[in-house]
C-alpha cells in the first residue's frame, strides 16, 4: 500500500492533507522520516505520524444504548446523528443497521460492513427484534391473538408479520402500561401504528434486543461497545 493511502485510511487526513504531512517530515517509517508519497508499505512496518503509531482502521461492529434526541442517519438533519456518540475515527464509513425514530431508545448496532446489517436487516431473514413499549392506556382484550394474527395498517398493502405481545405486571390506577413486543419488520414508525390502530398510544419506546444481541445493561445512554465474535457470528 502507498503510505499516502495508508495515512489516509489510518487518520483523519485526506490524501492531499497525508502528502502535506509527508513533505513536512512528520512521518516515519521503521524510524526513518520518509517524504515519498508513493513508498510502498508492508504489513509489518512501523508507521509513526508526529511520533504516534499508527493502524489501518478494521471492519468494526458497535453496540450504541441510544438517547432520545439523536436520529439514525449518518447526515446532517434536524437532529444530531447518533454517530457523533461514537469517539472513533473514519465516522463517516459507519452505518446504522436497523434504525430507531429519534424519541426511541435502546439497542442500534453500527458497523461498515454491508453484508452483515444486510442480513440483520433482510425481511427474508425475519430477525426478531424486542421492545419494552410503554402505553397511554391498558390493553384491550384480545390484543395479543390480534398481533399474532398481523394488523392490516393504514396506507399499507398488506397485514404486518405475526408480533408477540407479552403483558407485564397490571399497573395501579393511573399508572402507565408496560408491555414487551417482538416483531421481525420495520416498517414506518410500526410499533406506534400498530398500537393506535388497537386504540392505544405509544408513550415511550426502548429496543432491548436484536436476534441473539442484548443491549448491554452496563451501557448508559450515549454510551455504547464493541461487538464480541460471538454476537457478531449470531447474524
Amino acid at each position: 500500500m502507498r503510505l499516502d493511502r495508508f495515512l489516509s485510511e489510518s487518520t483523519e487526513l485526506t490524501r492531499s492533507l497525508a502528502k502535506k504531512a509527508l513533505h513536512r517530515g512528520e512521518v516515519e517509517v521503521d524510524g526513518e522520516v520518509i517524504k515519498n508519497a508513493a513508498f510502498k508499505l508492508d504489513d509489518k512496518q512501523d508507521v509513526r505520524w508526529m511520533g504516534a503509531p499508527l493502524a489501518l482502521v478494521g471492519v468494526r461492529y458497535l453496540m450504541l444504548n441510544k438517547p432520545t434526541g439523536y436520529e439514525c442517519t449518518t447526515r446532517p438533519g434536524r437532529y444530531p446523528s447518533v454517530v457523533e456518540l461514537l469517539d472513533v475515527t473514519k465516522r463517516e464509513r459507519l452505518h446504522i443497521a436497523g434504525r430507531l425514530d429519534v424519541d426511541t431508545t435502546g439497542l442500534v448496532l453500527i458497523t461498515e460492513d454491508g453484508q452483515w446489517s444486510h442480513r440483520l436487516t433482510s425481511p427474508k431473514r425475519r430477525c426478531d427484534k424486542h421492545y419494552l413499549v410503554t402505553l397511554a392506556q391498558p390493553l384491550m382484550d384480545g390484543a395479543e391473538d390480534l398481533l399474532a394474527a398481523g394488523l392490516m395498517l393504514e396506507r399499507e398493502d398488506k397485514p404486518t408479520l405475526p408480533a408477540h405481545l407479552e403483558r407485564l405486571s397490571a399497573p395501579d390506577e393511573g399508572e402507565l402500561v408496560q408491555a414487551r413486543l417482538v416483531i421481525q419488520e420495520g416498517r414506518y414508525h410500526q410499533i406506534k401504528r400498530m398500537f393506535a390502530a388497537l386504540g392505544n398510544e405509544v408513550v415511550a419506546l426502548h429496543r432491548e434486543r436484536i436476534g441473539d444481541i442484548v443491549l448491554d445493561s452496563a451501557l448508559a445512554p450515549g454510551e455504547w461497545r464493541e461487538l464480541t465474535e460471538a454476537e457478531i457470528a449470531s447474524i
